[in-house]
């Protein structure tokens, strides 16, 4: 099962993965003005589109064995932030939250652990939520140790 957001790029081609492997491909769009519509790969019965970002947030966590994120704006570092929260606060059961590419979020790890970490305002354990990885062969032994294959 692979659930994304369901637009284009890396949403469309996680999507598409599921879907020509016989998978369930789950797409949870947000209605915004200027937001493409929901790729073509999402099993038909499976794509949502939400106009809250908090509800949007919260089933993209609720029911997740893992998180992976891509590189993106602000949307993205909203919910990465939510989920990092929601783990750091035991308000959901912990899963691999995973950042790809380490050339674009080495400075923003380098940022929390130089400003929240060193003034204290998060603990050494919680800089573990975070994984950066690069290599999808990594990325998926880091998945399959919490999934039943």
């Amino acid at each position: 099962i692979v659930c994304s957001g369901g637009g284009p790029g890396i949403m469309e081609a996680a999507n598409q993965g599921a879907s020509e492997a016989s998978g369930i491909s789950i797409g949870l769009g947000i209605s915004l003005p200027h937001e493409v519509t929901a790729n073509r790969y999402i099993t038909r019965e499976l794509g949502f589109e939400f106009h809250y970002f908090f509800m949007r947030k919260f089933w993209f966590a609720y029911l997740a064995k893992a998180v992976i994120v891509f590189p993106g704006g602000f949307g993205t570092l909203d919910e990465l932030f939510e989920a990092v929260t929601l783990v750091q606060t035991h308000r959901i059961k912990p899963f691999p939250l995973i950042l790809v590419g380490s050339d674009y979020w080495t400075g923003l790890i380098d940022w929390i652990k130089t400003k929240l970490l060193s003034e204290k305002m998060i603990s050494p354990e919680d800089i573990e939520i975070l994984q950066v990885m690069d290599e999808p062969e990594e990325i998926v032994k880091a998945v399959q140790k919490v999934i039943i294959l």
